[in-house]
């Protein structure tokens, strides 16, 4: 038997601190909860940036101006680069990109950048198109459709 050992094992599990077992206790009567209110209540917790009571930070900040933010339509973004591993002649839609592992959902849409060079005739369908983009696909050969 080693001494490290036993040391470890000693200190391993910490006694539960017995609450309302009387006034010689320390925890006695209230529990250490102080009286009423809030937080004397069972299940108490408060919510995130509460500050007691008075006017939180977030509402005494003063808001100025118009965001976006809420508007916004995110969209998949494919270069015309990762468009040359499909075959000549091929039509490329929101399907094909998904079995290709370069967007996650068919369903959300998609949009084509000009990111790399593309040489084969493909026929791609998309949502947006940049204009670069757009240039690229027909100096190619290709077209490009409207989804």
């Amino acid at each position: 038997m080693k001494l490290d050992g036993i040391l470890n094992q000693a200190g391993r599990n910490k006694r539960r601190r017995r609450l309302g077992r009387g006034d010689g206790s320390g925890r006695g009567k209230t529990c250490g909860r102080g009286h009423k209110g809030m937080g004397a209540r069972a299940g108490a917790r408060r919510r995130f940036g509460y500050e007691g009571g008075q006017n939180p930070a977030l509402a005494r900040t003063p808001k100025r101006g118009f965001s976006n933010v809420a508007f916004r339509k995110p969209m998949q973004t494919v270069n015309v680069s990762a468009l040359e591993r499909f075959d000549d002649g091929a039509r490329v839609d929101a399907a094909a990109l998904v079995q290709a592992r370069l967007i996650e959902d068919a369903k959300k849409p998609v949009k084509v950048l000009a990111g790399g060079e593309l040489k084969k005739k493909l026929t791609v369908v998309a949502a947006k198109f940049s204009a670069k983009a757009v240039e690229k696909i027909q100096l190619a050969g290709g077209a490009c459709q409207q989804a």
